[in-house]
């Protein structure tokens, strides 16, 4: 039976945004060395900032100062989620769209658009074609239409769950869609997803209105504004929250993303899973001089800091970005990242790898394999990931924070990664990749304390190697 959507808000709706008062703090004066030290020293004890300190950071503008909150972030990420990058990968369902903003190829007006919305049989066909390069998590997108209602968006999940070849599978699907009404989120978390991502795109008020056209679904502020709390309220832990950089001025985006995490926080006893903070990049018939630019000082700048105000929450950092971004952010914020990308409808069937723009979103600037960004991460010393044991054994929201602050989740997240890419290089990788793969697995194996987990998790990677076990986990 479909569900009939309503526009209700949340028990607890409160627009937390106040544009004056985070105008102010973008604008504060420069701090003195010791104001910021003191903010760190904070992070670095693994509490969350608040707004006020966050501001601190964002206004410390000498080379010296940012040089420390560069370091101190990279300590932070090092210290919370080791030397893991988490990979998954966007599988667009629908490009249809009611919308009209203004920096989205998918806007109904766009009429260059090449709109799509995939069969079943396609997204079996996408789904196969991603697990058959080794992908094991994905984030299912779609445009705001009411085809896409929570019912499609719960068969799409249950469709992509169902498909497997050989060895693969996916084993967690998160969802970037429309805001629901309680019952809405309900429907699609019955499906079994991850994450369910609304991303506010622009806190600023008055630049809200101006690029989202009156009369449209995605016009009303406080609707979106209070999407995930809706979320919460109807069970869906992990949920995601996100701005697009280049819409306003970006230290207020980065207050107002450290605000509203503190709102869920506060008001749920559970803060976002993740945040995002995708850069504006050139769409069909965008005019990118329209918009604000965030120059790469000023990206690497945000990243960190929102590391540092936010310790516990996963940062996304996405393809949107060149791989030379991208490699310098994963040092000192980023914990996932997206690989082997394709935005376009059906874009992970089809021949070769050039971008069609007139059927995709955005233009993303990192178009590698998933195979070259693997074997990038590990001649970095980064190790990637494809765990999902914490959201199969319940280790999430509230949970989730309970094992992550004190530490533990360490004793979980290294042997899962390592399970999972041994999983990658056995099936799926490419000679040069699979030998620099087994040099880092049996150096970080080293790096593990003696005992009893060390040994369990020896005799997994010995099974995965030899046999046909797989998902093997702690």
């Amino acid at each position: 039976m479909a569900v009939t959507q309503t526009r209700e808000l949340s028990k607890h709706a409160v627009d937390f945004i106040d544009d004056a008062a985070l105008e102010a703090l973008a604008a504060r004066p420069a701090p003195d060395a010791a104001e910021v030290c003191d903010v760190i020293a904070k992070s670095l004890e693994k509490q969350p900032l608040s707004v006020e300190e966050t501001a601190v950071l964002l206004a410390a503008d000498t080379p010296d100062l940012q040089q420390e909150i560069f370091d101190a972030a990279r300590q932070l990420k090092r210290c919370v989620y080791g030397n893991r990058i988490v990979l998954f990968a966007p599988l667009y369902i629908g490009s249809y769209c009611t919308n009209d903003c203004a920096y989205c190829g998918f806007r109904r007006s766009n009429v260059d658009s090449i709109r799509r919305t995939l069969s079943h049989d396609e997204i079996v066909g996408e789904v196969e074609a991603l697990e058959n390069v080794g992908h094991k998590r994905l984030i299912l997108v779609y445009g705001e239409h009411p085809w896409y209602s929570p019912e499609f968006i719960a068969e799409t999940v249950r469709s992509v769950y169902e498909t497997k070849v050989g060895h693969g599978e996916i084993r967690r699907v998160n969802i970037n869609a429309a805001p629901l009404d309680v019952e809405g989120y309900r429907v699609v978390r019955e499906a079994g997803i991850g994450t369910y991502q609304v991303f506010q795109e622009t806190y600023h008020h008055a630049t809200y209105a101006r690029v989202h056209r009156a009369g449209t679904q995605k016009a009303d502020y406080r609707w979106r504004l209070d999407a995930l709390s809706r979320a919460l309220e109807a069970g869906q832990d992990d949920v995601g929250i996100g701005a697009l950089f280049g819409l306003t001025n970006w230290k207020f985006e980065t207050l107002a993303l450290v605000a509203h995490s503190l709102h869920l926080q506060n008001t749920y006893g559970c803060g976002p899973h993740t945040v995002s903070f995708p850069r504006l990049t050139p769409a069909t018939g965008l005019d990118m001089d329209e918009f604000s630019r965030v120059s790469d000082a000023e990206f690497k700048r945000l990243v960190a800091i929102l590391r540092l105000a936010v310790p516990y929450t996963g940062l996304i950092l996405t393809a949107r970005e060149k791989a030379e971004v991208r490699r310098d952010v994963m040092e000192f914020g980023v914990s996932q990242i997206d690989a082997g990308t394709r935005i376009e409808l059906g874009g992970y069937t089809a021949a070769g790898d050039a971008q069609t723009l007139r059927k995709e979103q955005f233009t993303i600037g990192d178009v590698r394999s998933l195979d070259e960004v693997v074997r990038e991460l590990l001649q970095t010393g980064f190790v990637p990931s494809w765990c999902t044991a914490c959201y199969r054994l319940g280790r999430t929201g509230e949970h989730f924070m309970e094992f992550a602050i004190p530490g533990f989740i360490k004793r979980y997240c290294t042997p899962n990664a390592l399970t999972t890419l041994k999983e990658y290089l056995v099936d799926y990788a490419s000679p040069k990749t699979r030998a620099l793969g087994e040099t880092v697995i049996a150096t970080e194996l080293d790096r593990l304390p003696d005992g009893r987990q060390k040994g369990e998790l020896r005799t997994k990677l010995a099974d995965i190697e030899s046999s046909d076990q797989r998902d093997l986990y702690f």
